[in-house]
């Protein structure tokens, strides 16, 4: 394939599918159906992380299918993972809980069979939501049906090997000493206290004693409890450094995606995979973390969760799945404030999409037109819908609180803006007041402005700031652009800018009358 030819639609996406079908195929192995998986934590609140990582697996299945593949996506949730931690907000009674598998929690809410499940369906509601279609298996079942027996004893049978291999590997020393599994203790049901020294491999059972451990810097006692656990019939999990190579060897998984957070455990069960089990591991792609504003890693344990229930209050499924699909790579500061851009720029692609907005550069056009078929999971609209600028739909938020949609609706006919009312527009509106009423401030727009531009800004100030309304708002910031040598047209673009953060809206005059000249000239002045 030479280098100007397009892979597939042409994003990231394509190219990561392209590079996995050239590695199955190097490999001879077999391709009538091609699995993917994604792995969903299932101790804290699943946030916009944890749905991206499906959501991105999600999009190498469309690409393999539309490579003319058959492939499925596998959403694993971790359910026998113990409890480390209490989330933020969740109730201190979980304390005696924690070290247990989360699949035998009770739900503290009462409406799931368990603590594991209740977190489970967020992150599947979640991908409901934007689309996602997928195969859910639960670690609780696939450890009970003995679907990684066959693993499970290969391990084991090895654990000294693999010991050695994960402190040569990733300076990790405990898998010298302990076997990397661990059976849930038949007498106090806690997981990692209950450390398992022994594998009798002819009877299949390993030998454990139930002592104190720390888990995340705080020690959680043991029952002292001596017990044996048969690998094929009692409830126990491999441990991380091992169980993901279990997994692919056990369902066939080609694919799956890692957070750097846990490239350790990746390279440890990569190792296993082909030197233990005698199974390629996955073609991978490692994707950074996304970190709230002040720079943090988005945490379920920080309380700093963004969640895809919280951010469809605010914007659309679309705007989720434009944010997951823009890009794999490079950490991104992510917060609500980031909806309304997103909003835009999924209208400014459709646009481009439908030739509304003409893209010279051939290989942007591809790209972008690419990237609009994958937010619409291969499936894009015959037609173009009617668009709103979403900045333009908070402004009118904020303004009309009572009889919100109908009084919004009003002004955009009048403003031009739409031709008449439609349901979809409703839904914007009510997104957008919802995001008036939860967030005030708007994110400042970076513009890069003139000292004569300035100039002229600092006189509509003072023009917006009389007690008076001027007569033509319209008028005013014309003559003010004029008689300081700034190009009206450019000077409506700049105040665009500033107010709603893109080029164009309705007409200004009458829209700064409706916001508040005063208030406008606060936010002007923040550019001068």
């Amino acid at each position: 394939m030479s280098e100007t030819e397009t892979i597939g639609k042409g994003i990231w996406i394509d190219k990561l599918a392209s590079e996995l079908l050239e590695r199955e195929k190097s490999l001879g192995r077999n391709l009538d159906l091609i699995k993917v998986e994604s792995g969903l934590g299932a101790s804290g609140i699943p946030h916009i992380g944890s749905l991206g990582d499906a959501v991105r697996a999600y999009g190498v299945k469309l690409a393999l299918e539309n490579f003319g593949y058959k492939s499925e996506l596998i959403a694993y949730s971790d359910d026998l993972d113990g409890l480390r931690k209490i989330p933020e907000g969740f109730p201190k009674s979980l304390q005696e809980h924690i070290a247990k598998p989360v699949s035998l929690i009770p739900d503290p809410f009462g409406c799931h069979e368990s603590y594991g499940m209740h977190m489970s369906s967020i992150l599947l509601d979640g991908l409901d939501k934007v689309g996602i279609k997928y195969q859910f298996r639960r670690a609780v079942d696939t450890y009970k049906q003995g679907l990684l027996k066959d693993q499970i004893h290969v391990i084991l049978q090895n654990s000294s090997k693999i010991g050695e291999k994960i402190s040569e590997l990733v300076g990790q020393e405990k898998f010298q000493k302990y076997l990397p599994y661990f059976p849930v203790c038949s007498n106090c049901s806690r997981l990692y206290t209950a450390e398992a020294t022994e594998y009798l491999s002819d009877e299949r059972k390993v030998l454990y004693k139930c002592h104190d451990t720390e888990i995340g810097s705080k020690i959680v006692n043991g029952c002292g409890h001596n017990g044996e656990a048969d690998i094929t019939q009692d409830l126990g999990k491999l441990a991380w450094k091992v169980e993901f190579a279990a997994r692919w060897a056990a369902f066939d998984i080609r694919f799956e995606a890692y957070g750097k957070d846990i490239m350790d455990s990746v390279k440890v069960n990569d190792w296993v995979a082909d030197e233990i089990l005698k199974y390629p591991h996955p073609h991978h792609v490692k994707y950074e973390m996304f970190l709230d504003k002040g720079g943090k890693k988005i945490s379920k344990s920080l309380g700093n969760v963004i969640t895809a229930q919280k951010w469809l209050e605010f914007g659309t499924p679309k705007s989720i799945l434009l944010l997951l699909y823009k890009r794999i790579t490079g950490a991104r500061e992510l917060g609500f404030e980031d909806i309304p851009s997103l909003m835009n720029e999924y209208n400014e692609l459709e646009n481009i999409y439908f030739g509304r907005i003409k893209v010279e550069n051939q290989a942007k056009l591809t790209k972008s037109n690419g990237l609009f078929e994958y937010v619409n999971l291969l499936n894009p609209p015959k037609e173009s819908s009617t668009h709103v600028n979403y900045r333009l739909l908070i402004e009118l938020s904020k303004i009309f609180k009572e009889d919100r949609i109908p009084r919004v609706m009003k002004k955009l006919l009048d403003y031009g803006v739409i031709k008449n009312p439609q349901p979809e527009i409703e839904k914007l509106i009510g997104l957008s007041g919802n995001y008036a009423d939860e967030f005030d401030q708007q994110e400042k727009t970076e513009i890069e402005i003139d000292e004569l531009t300035k100039k002229a800004l600092g006189e509509l100030t003072t023009a917006l700031d009389v007690d008076e309304e001027p007569e033509d708002i319209q008028n005013t910031i014309y003559q003010i652009a004029k008689s300081n040598g700034v190009q009206p047209k450019d000077f409506f673009k700049i105040l665009y800018q500033i107010i709603l953060g893109t080029s164009r809206g309705p007409k200004i005059g009458p829209f700064i009358s409706d916001i508040g000249r005063k208030k406008v000239s606060k936010t002007i002045s923040e550019y001068i």
